[in-house]
């Protein structure tokens, strides 16, 4: 290798290395000590959440305070230079440590004597809330940043300080002091509350499944497998970045993960076939973005709308399949019109075949049937993962390099390790959760923005989507999900549920104990309500219903299962929209990972990858506007083949090109094309003149760039 390439080398890694957190040496003394520390608290959570009997309270507070050692000790207060500053660093970092276990110590000790004073606080009641609280607000801040730790602070502050002195509808009579400190740390409603619950349940059975999985291999198959699949079509690099990235983002659980490890493999290999580098970091960065939103193992805003929804994790990823594959669909139109209009040529990435490949590995499979199986069959996702980990060490023993001993140890400390600083954000998070319920004001958040949306459901998207892109920029995904569900979901749920409450009475089928509730609003309507009518004037007549009244006249006209499904496809739509933050400038870590390997500008490269996106915003209005998510199978076929096709034909809008160069006028017709058949106009007709349209433009772009290479 020469010095050049070394150079380059080197400098790609030292861009990567400026987006990951600074982190002491795994090799190092304190290394191995996190090392042993995450292993044994990794079996600690298996415990509990097998045979472990502990109240969830205490679950949760020793949840957070053992990941705040191992956070501590994994990332220094400050970075140091000297050797004297780097064991002052230390030193603090172990005293933090060591508080919050401390505190962890004190509620599981005196938690029944603060009862017993009727909850009236003494010094170190106080002292205990304290420094709790201010351990999560600093390891976050070390690890995310100044954003959330500010949130928290001016949440709690409103609640005992500031809210008094505020008119309007944001206004807050005051709770004390000592009813917040109880509320967010002894209590199981703050740091301790639902999201610290579904945390070490959920969250870190799955992330650390994931790194059983990485251990064991299967993520050199997937890469494997995707290059036997994809790479030896046109521009097939291209598609191996799509189909890995997407695969991966199942095992690696974060995005920028997921680009790093797959994009070292996949760029140089869109390069080398011929793609524009800006391009091949985009393709990576959008499909990595799009790991989170593939079953069977999700990102862990997953596990938190499964727990907000109440409904089972297992129909979340069974309607989620459809709606991931338009948006890796859409990423790989890009890369096919991109392949054709740069003349990326087809290399030879594998000698061997797929099939060869597949008999490798095909055993890595069989964790992720295990896991489907018994989701599927029933069981809690906890279970379900703790028998897939067991089914990943079984499986491994089927290769040429079984799990020993000592990858097992490894896996369950990489584990902890993946999961302490996710299990840190979750906790802290949950002090804003615990504010919004403690004070009202995500109902006030929902009144306010449904007066703003108007009635409209697309203001209503358009408004999440801005409030996602602006929170995206502080907040992590899952974190601005958290706080974007708690406050607008409700408002998103309830205009979806109206839009199929207006299709009712549009049809004139509203049912009888539903049309009681319009004759208690105006008698006068009450004869209208048995025969169709215009939409404007179905609109006009659910405006008339006091809020007061609308839950239940959504209960009395729609049933249960068309109700479930508008409530999914709002969380959907958020959990969607909270991923955008992942690639849109100005601050997009995949984006700027990407950049780092590809070695182009970081802002140009977040702009490529966001066009490349433009899925996150288009199936989410699929689910708002039609019956993608709780629809009968051959409706939600349909709606995802016109879909795939419609996508497709934006694709051929935005960028000029399909199979050849489309002029004004056939790019204007292609944008016709796609909105025929995206628009949820609910026409076969149109749907099927817009793929008619699309597929004319197909071919006659097919022969165009034919003729035009004949002719050269």
């Amino acid at each position: 290798m020469s010095e050049t390439q070394v150079s380059q080398d080197q400098e790609m890694q030292d861009k990567l290395k400026s987006l990951e957190l600074e982190q002491r040496d795994e090799a190092s003394s304190i290394g191995r000590l996190v090392y042993w520390a995450g292993v044994l608290f990794a079996l600690a959570h298996i415990y509990f959440n097998t045979l472990g009997t502990l109240s969830e309270l205490w679950v949760s507070a020793i949840h957070y305070s053992g990941f705040a050692l191992i956070c501590a000790l994994m990332v220094p207060a400050f970075k140091a230079s000297s050797a004297g500053g780097r064991r002052l660093a230390l030193t603090l970092d172990i005293a933090l440590g060591v508080a919050a276990i401390a505190c962890t110590v004190y509620l599981i000790l005196f938690e029944d004597a603060l009862y017993d004073r009727g909850v009236t606080f003494i010094t170190s009641d106080w002292v205990a809330s304290f420094v709790a609280i201010a351990i999560a607000l600093e390891l976050t801040r070390r690890t995310t940043g100044w954003f959330i730790p500010s949130l928290i602070v001016v949440a709690l502050t409103y609640v005992f300080w500031w809210g008094p002195y505020i008119n309007g509808i944001f206004g807050f009579a005051g709770l004390s002091l000592e009813t917040v400190m109880f509320r967010s740390f002894f209590s199981s409603e703050g740091m301790f509350g639902s999201i610290a619950r579904i945390s070490w349940t959920y969250v870190f059975m799955f992330i650390l499944f994931g790194a059983f999985l990485v251990k064991s291999g299967a993520g050199d198959f997937i890469i494997e497998l995707s290059r036997c699949a994809a790479g030896r079509f046109v521009g097939g690099p291209g598609f191996v970045a799509v189909l890995g990235s997407g695969l991966m983002g199942s095992v690696s659980g974060s995005s920028v993960a997921n680009t790093v490890s797959t994009g070292v493999i996949t760029i140089p290999m869109m390069r080398k076939a011929g793609f524009p580098a800006r391009f091949s970091a985009g393709v990576e960065a959008a499909a990595s973005t799009g790991g989170q939103l593939m079953p069977p193992v999700m990102g862990a805003g997953a596990f938190i709308m499964a727990s907000y929804t109440q409904i089972p994790y297992v129909e979340i990823i069974a309607v989620s399949t459809l709606p991931a594959l338009l948006y890796f669909m859409s990423v790989g139109f890009y890369v096919r019109v991109e392949a054709m209009r740069s003349h990326a040529h087809a290399i030879e990435l594998d000698t061997r075949s797929f099939g060869e490949v597949f008999k490798e590995g095909w055993h890595f499979l069989l964790p992720l049937a295990v896991l489907v199986a018994l989701l599927i069959y029933g069981f809690t996702p906890t279970y379900a993962a703790g028998i897939s980990i067991i089914a990943v060490i079984v499986s491994s023993w089927l290769s040429k390099n079984p799990m020993k001993i000592k990858d097992i140890l490894d896996a369950l400390a990489q584990g902890s390790r993946n999961m302490a600083t996710t299990a840190i954000l979750l906790v802290a998070v949950g002090l804003v959760v615990n504010v919004v319920a403690m004070t009202g004001i995500g109902n006030t958040f929902s009144l306010m923005v449904s007066e703003w949306s108007n009635g409209s459901l697309f203001i209503m998207l358009a408004l999440v989507a801005l409030a996602s892109l602006i929170l995206g920029m502080g907040l992590p995904v899952t974190a601005a999900y958290i706080v974007l569900a708690t406050l607008s979901a409700p408002a998103l749920y309830n205009l979806i549920a109206e839009s199929h409450l207006i299709d009712l009475i549009v049809a004139g089928n509203l049912p009888e104990q539903a049309k009681v509730i319009f004759m208690l609003v105006d008698p006068e309507k009450y004869a209208l309500l048995s025969a169709p009518m215009s939409q404007a004037d179905a609109t006009a007549l659910i405006a008339q219903v006091p809020g007061d009244f609308k839950g239940q006249l959504l209960e009395q006209a729609l049933n249960p299962t068309v109700l479930s499904a508008a409530l999914l496809s709002a969380h959907m739509i958020i959990f969607w929209l909270s991923q955008d933050s992942n690639v849109t400038p100005p601050v997009c870590l995949t984006a700027f990972a990407a950049a780092a390997i590809a070695k182009t500008p970081p802002m140009s490269t977040g702009f490529m990858a966001w066009k490349l996106a433009k899925g996150l915003y288009i199936v989410p209005l699929l689910l708002a506007y039609t019956n993608f998510i709780g629809g009968e199978t051959p409706d939600v076929l349909r709606i995802f083949v016109f879909a795939l096709f419609g996508l497709y034909a934006f694709v051929g809008f935005m960028e000029g090109y399909l199979e050849g160069p489309l002029n004004i006028a056939l790019r204007i017709l292609s944008g016709v094309a796609a909105l025929l058949m995206l628009w949820p106009h609910h026409s076969i007709l149109l749907d099927s003149a817009g793929l008619v349209l699309f597929i004319a433009l197909f071919i006659y772009s097919r022969k165009t760039r034919s003729a035009s290479l004949q002719s050269a």
